[in-house]
């Protein structure tokens, strides 16, 4: 596999944190709300809706369902995994994983380093370890399992101006149309032109500040799973921040989907017809 291609310079950095000074509080406080409405429902039964786990209300103010969600990998390890891998292994396990939590890293759960969150305090992060060892992991298939299954789903054919077949696993364009994009995509058109542009370019095209262009990013083998992995946890010692808190998973999916798009040919440099048009 190639050298993950994400290379940012600090000056590049300036910029992308004053973004993030502006506008955080309102898409982490979006990003919290979208997506433990799912892990509510999965964790806890309707009837005690009222009185949220102390641990589930902390990891809602934290930055953790960026990365994580109850029942399916995102970046890190879904929390019945977390749960079913420590069960019945008392205090020693709550330790370790409150340490990790603090301190960040990698090496139990892959390669992807943990952010560290050292603001959190050893109070809070025992009782969002303690919510987390609480869950009863799902009967059938494990989150592993599952977000394997989630990858392989429908595939869509399209075809480029210049005749080319090319197939994606998502929607491009929609139904009946082969202009206008669908939603997600122009979303992630958007997003990209909002933030992403700053180093790697309008319209994904390359960055002036030595960032990749990420089309030959995607063409070169990038997947998915390498994408969201180094948009959330970021590349520090290379000037990338970590976007976590900041975008949600799903937002990550509508860039990715965008770049793709573009990178196939599928989408022209510009801002592409929707159905708002």
């Amino acid at each position: 596999m190639r050298n993950n291609p994400w290379v940012v310079l600090a000056a590049c950095t300036v910029s992308m944190v004053c973004t993030v000074a502006i506008a955080a509080p309102l898409v982490a406080a979006r990003s919290a709300d979208a997506v433990i409405a799912g892990a509510q429902a999965s964790s806890a039964p309707a009837s005690a809706a009222a009185q949220e786990p102390a641990g589930l209300k902390d990891a809602k103010a934290s930055d953790c369902f960026a990365c994580h969600a109850v029942d399916h990998k995102v970046v890190g390890p879904a929390y019945d995994e977390v749960a079913r891998r420590y069960a019945g292994k008392g205090n020693a396990a709550v330790d370790k994983l409150v340490k990790k939590v603090i301190d960040g890293g990698s090496g139990n759960w892959g390669s992807i380093a943990m952010t560290p969150h050292p603001d959190l305090g050893k109070q809070k992060a025992r009782t969002i370890v303690e919510w987390i060892l609480s869950l009863k992991p799902s009967a059938g298939a494990s989150a592993v399992a599952k977000s394997s299954a989630q990858t392989s789903g429908k595939t869509y054919t399209y075809k480029t101006e210049d005749g080319k077949a090319v197939k994606v696993d998502f929607q491009v364009f929609l139904p009946g149309q082969d202009t206008k994009v669908t939603n997600d995509v122009f979303t992630g058109y958007e997003q990209f032109n909002a933030y992403c542009n700053r180093c790697h370019g309008d319209d994904a095209v390359g960055g002036a500040y030595a960032a990749p262009d990420l089309r030959h990013s995607l063409e070169g083998g990038m997947t998915y799973q390498q994408f969201i992995d180094t948009a959330m946890a970021g590349r520090e010692s290379r000037g990338m921040p970590s976007w976590a808190g900041f975008f949600t998973p799903e937002q990550i999916r509508d860039i990715y989907d965008y770049v793709k798009a573009r990178s196939v040919g599928l989408v022209p440099e510009g801002r592409p017809a929707s159905a708002q048009d």
